[in-house]
């Protein structure tokens, strides 16, 4: 577990590029670079800008480390949730 809140943190500071939010370029790359197995649509910009404009809560047209780890609790929520399913189906 360690490594992977290593990887979330490492991951969005490297796709900052030493900035304090993603720009979305910068997050267009680390959603096509990074969470293409997990989701879908990642080929798709409108979808990204999509996601992107849900995540900011601020309206400021970036995505915070605060605001990437709503993404990333989603994600793990959603991740939980198939895995239970398909343990039940089991």
């Amino acid at each position: 577990m360690e490594s992977a809140i290593k990887t979330m943190v490492t991951t969005f500071l490297s796709s900052t590029k030493g900035k304090e939010s993603l720009d979305s370029q910068s997050f267009q790359k680390m959603i096509q670079n990074n969470l293409s197995g997990m989701m879908e649509d990642t080929d798709s910009k409108s979808a990204i800008k999509d996601m992107q404009q849900g995540l900011d809560d601020n309206s400021d047209g970036k995505v915070s480390f605060q605001e990437y780890l709503n993404l990333i609790g989603y994600l793990a929520n959603s991740l939980s949730q198939k895995k239970c399913e398909q343990n039940s189906d089991s």
